[in-house]
């Protein structure tokens, strides 16, 4: 069962008038929003310009009716937002319209984040036509908790007891929904030939031309059977696909525990539990020889894949793809060095959106692996297969066009062989 951090548990009480009675229940926010002020109880005959103008004011709608429809709200909240945005100034400036696009999501997730279903202690939702959702709460948030009544305040002295009723947006709902959909379906990788299975809170690898990259990349040379470090693991996508093509170890680490649970389920469905460990760490593995085991903390072959995006991210999951001021990026090229052999590589797998969007220019990049103390022995590129490379209706689709995702094969200067001689 995987761990499970605190944002998804009840962490405080909400409360709201109902039939003439102050109701309570925990407020359940897996990427932190704040629990609503103020809410009003609806049902299926609010008409959507009335609701889109009460959550506007700051109103979370609290929805009574028919499931199906709660959703068929949300759309129409959705398409109202999206004409907003169609009659807003556009801007040529590649970064302005990334910013742009930003708030727009932001202010979309703010508003469809206001509309909110009630989950039962056992995480069923008993609302006409609501699905099953009690398998997919209990992979997201953990078993219910015995002691929901307590974290969340049992009565309200007005004779509300809520017994440990919790409230939950419809937009988390949906994606808790979906993330258990994709983790019990999984996801067929080409590269492995079996399908890696992901867990909510995780980036799925749905874009798999990194995951080819990893796969055609040659050792460094003179390494046969290389001990390989897997840095930000995810769901241990690239730990099993370098452990199958011949490392003598791996150690992948990612800091969030979510993440681990999953790489080391997926490790161990894939059977390479012998060659692979999946530990917890921020950036590094541990350099304790009895934890890590191999070269006293330095790797042969040293994989990354960081956020590609400077930004700030909004939820757990963006972490994939949002790194504020590319602080991971930064860290993970300074500290590099100290961490290979001497015939050793880094191997920074990078989408160049960024500098397409304006956000960092390849010049910037370059400084910072020569300030590390790294020089470039090659590198390997390939263009994105996803759907939004092609999607003209993306606001971002100049960029998207010309985004290409790379291997860069990084050695510390003055340690290994020329780039020649790597081929």
């Amino acid at each position: 069962m995987p761990s499970h951090p605190a944002a998804g548990h009840i962490t405080t009480t909400v409360e709201w008038r109902e039939n003439d009675t102050v109701r309570t229940a925990g407020w359940r926010s897996e990427n932190g929003a704040p629990a609503p002020r103020r809410i009003v109880v609806i049902h299926d005959d609010i008409a959507a310009d009335k609701a889109f103008k009460m959550i506007r004011s700051g109103t979370a709608l609290l929805w009574r009716g028919d499931f199906q429809n709660a959703r068929q709200l949300m759309r129409a909240l959705d398409r109202r937002l999206g004409k907003r945005a169609s009659r807003a100034p556009q801007s040529s400036d590649p970064g302005e319209i990334f910013r742009a696009n930003r708030r727009a999501r932001a202010e979309r997730a703010t508003i469809l984040g206001r509309i909110l279903v009630p989950l039962e202690p056992d995480y069923s939702i008993s609302l006409r036509r609501a699905p099953d959702v009690r398998g997919a709460c209990v992979h997201a948030y953990g078993p219910p908790a015995s002691g929901v009544e307590e974290a969340s305040g049992a009565s309200d002295g007005a004779g509300g007891t809520h017994g440990g009723e919790s409230l939950v947006s419809l937009p988390e709902v949906l994606g808790v929904i979906s993330a258990y959909e994709w983790h019990r379906s999984g996801i067929e990788i080409a590269a492995l030939g079996a399908r890696i299975h992901p867990a909510y809170g995780v980036f799925a690898p749905t874009r798999d031309e990194y995951i080819d990259l990893v796969a055609d990349a040659g050792w460094p040379p003179g390494v046969d059977q290389p001990v390989v470090w897997d840095i930000g693991t995810g769901t241990g996508v690239l730990a099993a696909v370098l452990a199958r093509r011949g490392a003598r170890a791996v150690v992948a680490s990612d800091i969030n525990p979510r993440a681990v649970q999953c790489a080391r389920g997926n490790v161990r469905r894939l059977g390479l539990e012998d060659r692979v460990t999946v530990t917890r760490g921020d950036l590094w593995p541990g350099g304790d020889d009895d934890e890590v085991g191999h070269h006293s903390g330095r790797a042969d072959v040293v994989a990354c894949n960081p956020p590609w995006i400077p930004g700030r991210p909004t939820s757990a999951l963006e972490q994939g793809i949002y790194d504020p001021d590319s602080d991971l990026l930064h860290r993970f090229l300074h500290e590099l060095p100290e961490h290979l052999t001497p015939q050793g590589e880094g191997w920074l797998i990078l989408s160049d959106l960024a500098e397409h969007l304006g956000l960092r220019t390849r010049d910037e990049l370059l400084a910072r692996i020569a300030d590390a103390g790294l020089t470039v022995v090659g590198t390997h590129e390939t263009t994105p297969r996803h759907s939004r490379a092609a999607d003209t209706a993306d606001p971002l689709h100049a960029a998207r066009a010309k985004e290409q995702t790379i291997l860069w094969r990084l050695a510390a200067r003055g340690s290994s062989p020329s780039a020649a001689a790597r081929g």
